[in-house]
């Protein structure tokens, strides 16, 4: 029996936080949760590294204690990239394959995906994934995998997510200065989706909104593939952002008052909320406080029914839309969002996992979860218990990857 164990780690690089998750795999196939942390973030902007030293320096110090949790040093993973930069574009590819009775092969059906998306990703663009939705075969459309079917004329119909080259370069760097190489690079929603989406969600169409701090990600799926993802330069930390100015406030007591009131109807007084910082008592408007947020969220679920309208599927997603992200847990973000997209919300629970698993089901960390769980389904992750080192990551190389498919 083969006693290696596999591992594989998510790493959720957000404006804000950063997240990780380790996950093993039994003979069985099952996926456990082994270790996870999270920390705050620097560096970032809207999902952009600004500068190397900030994402660099926090991820190594939040996979410490990943590390001592797992047992296993972190040298790789998957990892999530966000920005308005991200997005998706549908394109099409045609070749000639060869005689009637040729064999479709995997080398037909790469060259099929460069023929598609030649032409339609500028040169400044890194293709992070191209995702196919259907192909045709000699005429006879609707087939998902032609890998054995004979025919001499092979077409694509495909999703191509791209992100610009320079961001993406600066975020490998980023993880690279905390010894970890990026193996793939996954937007956030799209990773998040993973962790929380059904496949008769995906099947019948649905959208995912990851409301994070800086930035907002929609990925929209239907037939079972993922047809659109887009990210809008706003997030929950613009609320924040809007308290702290008409407030006249600090920005460390409007995210408190966004976390303990927004939504809410208690611990009022004649519409009065009172807010203890130190030795001093303020008091605020609750009316002026539900103003601001609802007028930031107003703005946010706009720019998401754009993007639905743009990807044409507003008003056409059956099983309406899942929020993930730290925002989601904003009181009353649910109603907002029905009332704003007259649609089916609900709050994206990663769930079914083992382990330590029961710990990070909360929605901030599905991109994390999802990005573990997609490295689980693509590569294994060769690795020893007991050889991390203590106080932070080591650079001294004593883990080999192995590629598997699982």
């Amino acid at each position: 029996m083969d006693e290696v164990a596999k591992y594989a780690i998510g790493l959720d690089v957000g404006t804000e936080n950063v997240r990780a998750v380790v996950a093993t795999v039994n003979h069985d196939g099952d996926i456990s949760v082994i270790g996870y942390n999270e920390g705050a973030n620097a560096g970032m902007r809207k999902g952009v590294v600004a500068n190397l030293t900030g994402p660099a320096d926090s991820i190594d110090k939040m996979l410490g204690e990943v590390e001592r949790m797992s047992g296993i040093e972190v040298n790789s993973a998957y990892t999530s990239i966000n920005g308005a930069h991200v997005m998706s574009v549908k394109a099409d590819g045609m070749i000639a394959v060869g005689p009637e009775d040729h064999e479709i092969t995997d080398a037909d059906m790469k060259r099929v995906e460069q023929a598609a998306v030649i032409g339609r990703v500028p040169a400044n663009r890194d293709i992070l994934d191209v995702l196919p939705l259907s192909y045709t075969l000699d005429g006879q459309s609707g087939i998902k995998d032609p890998l054995g079917m004979t025919g001499s004329r092979l077409e694509l119909k495909a999703s191509v997510i791209s992100a610009l080259a320079p961001n993406s370069l600066n975020l490998r760097k980023a993880t690279e200065g905390a010894r970890v190489q990026s193996e793939k690079l996954i937007p956030s929603v799209v990773a998040g989706a993973r962790a929380v989406l059904s496949e008769k969600q995906k099947e019948n169409g649905v959208a995912v909104i990851d409301l994070g701090a800086a930035t907002t990600g929609v990925a929209i799926f239907e037939e079972g593939d993922l047809q659109y993802v887009g990210v809008l330069p706003v997030g929950a930390n613009n609320i924040t952002n809007d308290l702290a100015i008409v407030l006249q406030i600090d920005t460390s007591i409007a995210e408190d008052i966004k976390r303990r009131f927004a939504g809410e109807t208690d611990e009022t007084v004649d519409g009065d909320i009172l807010i203890r910082h130190g030795k001093e008592e303020l008091v605020f408007s609750k009316a002026e406080i539900d103003e601001i947020i609802e007028a930031r969220l107003s703005e946010i679920f706009e720019g998401v029914r754009k993007e639905l309208k743009a990807a044409k599927y507003d008003h056409k997603l059956p099983e309406g839309m899942v929020l993930i992200g730290g925002g989601a847990n904003l009181n009353g973000v649910v109603e907002f969002a029905k009332q704003a997209l007259e649609a089916s919300i609900k709050i994206g629970i990663p769930t079914g996992l083992g382990g330590v698993a029961d710990a990070i089901e909360k929605p901030e960390y599905a991109a994390a979860i999802g990005l573990a769980i997609t490295a689980v389904r693509e590569n294994g992750i060769r690795a020893e218990h007991g050889k991390s080192k203590k106080g932070g990551k080591s650079s001294g190389g004593l883990f080999s990857k192995l590629f598997h498919k699982f």
